[in-house]
């Protein structure tokens, strides 16, 4: 009983079952109709033969005596495959035809008969009782005679119709069993195989992966998109991971700073120690700290964030003209010629602020590091372009650029090389501007100048041009 209860809670075993049941009525609706249709029609012409029969001996009845229509009668009743003939007198005696035994009652009323009746023939073998439908009329001097047809077509119908339905009733439970054998069970041993690796991913094993057939149907599909959702979910457990070891590593130093100056001063002489210059020295030090602490809360904003979430239509080419604008004048004091190509106004339908953000902090970095390249003069380009229903906007620089095996890794959080130690910074400039890309289904790509470096803020964008 355990084991029928288990087999009942398999989807495919009650899907066979729900579709058989289906099938099965289906089948005994379509052939019971087919059936009790065929039999009207039979009946019908049936009918209709005997009625048109009664009307030929009509005719001869008018043109002879009723010695010739029983002659006729008699020969009748003798060819192969005849209708039923009977004349019988008032006494019920049977004078003519190729019945020999009636049922009684049926020559009491004119008319069809209500219902078929059993009758017996002349040679008829011993064997089922066979039956018939038959009109009952008077004939002069008291007789009745009686014309009918036998019901044995339409019986072998109807038992022929039987079998059928037996047989594919059987046939349906036979099929639906093979099915489930050769198609349900493979469907089984794909999702145990499925439920498997999702046991191991519970367990704690974000490595595992739903296998995959290589047929392309519904079930590597939805292996697909969950391999792709853990695969993401991996790769925000170990940016979790590192993020918090960086936070530990990174920040431990500005912390520890800020202790030690305050130590420093409160153990310095009062009378000689500059507590106004401490004190600014702390909140500088704080301020940084903030600012690191608010990019990575954009960043995990972004990173969690939906796509429709904050998301509207605006002049990108207002966006890029605003950052030239701020960042001229660092460019200048910084001996930067800083170069605008953007012609035409181009909308775009984003979040506004965090492209923003993105595109500053791409300019910031190109002017903070062109000024260590060899090149002169420094130059750093900001361009927009529409290719290929892509969105570019590309930041270059003349400066030292990023050497082509770091170019993926300063994208992750807190990640500085040794030459950026020096200038301001928390790292986490790159990290912002991949992750607003990713928010906007686009990507962040680093080249090589030759010298400097090209960073190409890629995103897909339906262009209105104006």
């Amino acid at each position: 009983m355990t084991r029928i209860r288990t087999l009942f809670r398999m989807t495919a075993v009650r899907l066979s079952l729900i579709y058989a049941l289906v099938f099965g009525l289906f089948a005994v609706v379509l052939i019971t109709y087919t059936t009790l249709n065929t039999t009207r029609l039979l009946h019908q012409q049936t009918r209709q033969t005997v009625n048109e029969e009664i009307i030929e001996l009509s005719v001869i009845f008018r043109r002879g005596s009723m010695a010739r229509l029983i002659r006729v009668i008699e020969r009748r009743a003798r060819a192969p495959g005849a209708s039923l003939y009977l004349i019988a007198d008032t006494s019920g005696r049977i004078i003519a035809g190729n019945v020999r035994e009636i049922e009684p009652g049926i020559l009491g009323k004119t008319g069809w008969t209500k219902k078929p009746f059993p009758y017996e023939g002349f040679g008829q073998a011993d064997g089922p009782v066979r039956f018939a439908i038959a009109r009952v009329f008077d004939l002069p001097g008291g007789l009745r005679a009686l014309i009918g047809r036998d019901l044995g077509e339409p019986d072998r119908f109807r038992s022929i119709a039987r079998r059928s339905l037996i047989l594919a009733l059987a046939g349906m439970v036979l099929l639906g069993i093979l099915t489930w054998f050769f198609v349900g069970r493979r469907a089984l041993k794909r999702i145990d195989s499925m439920s498997g690796s999702t046991k191991r991913i519970l367990a704690g094993d974000l490595q595992e992966r739903l296998p995959l057939s290589g047929s392309g149907d519904e079930f590597d599909r939805m292996s697909e998109n969950l391999n792709q959702l853990l695969g993401r979910i991996s790769k925000l457990d170990v940016g979790l991971k590192q993020v918090s070891d960086n936070i530990a590593h990174d920040l431990k130093t500005p912390l520890t700073r800020l202790r030690n100056k305050a130590e420093q001063t409160l153990s310095a002489d009062p009378a000689k120690n500059d507590y106004r210059q401490a004190m600014e020295d702390i909140i500088a030090e704080s301020d940084t700290l903030i600012k690191t602490f608010n990019a990575l809360l954009m960043i995990a904003r972004v990173e969690a964030g939906s796509r429709a979430g904050g998301f509207s239509e605006f002049n990108l080419s207002n966006i890029i003209q605003d950052v030239h604008e701020l960042y001229e004048p660092l460019a200048e004091e910084a001996g930067v010629e800083f170069e605008l190509s953007a012609t035409g106004s181009v909308d775009i339908n984003g979040n506004r602020e965090l492209i923003g953000q993105a595109i500053a902090n791409l300019v910031d970095n190109a002017i903070k590091y062109s000024v260590e390249g060899d090149e002169k003069p420094h130059r750093v380009s900001l361009k927009i372009s529409h290719e290929d229903g892509q969105l570019h906007v590309v930041v270059t620089d003349n400066g030292l650029g990023i050497p082509l095996e770091d170019q993926e890794r300063v994208k992750d959080r807190f990640v500085r090389l040794d030459k950026s130690r020096s200038k301001p910074g928390t790292g986490l400039g790159l990290s912002l501007v991949d992750a607003v890309a990713r928010l906007h289904d686009g990507t962040l790509t680093l080249r090589d100048a030759k010298p400097g470096l090209v960073a190409d803020f890629t995103i897909p964008v339906e262009i209105i041009q104006k």
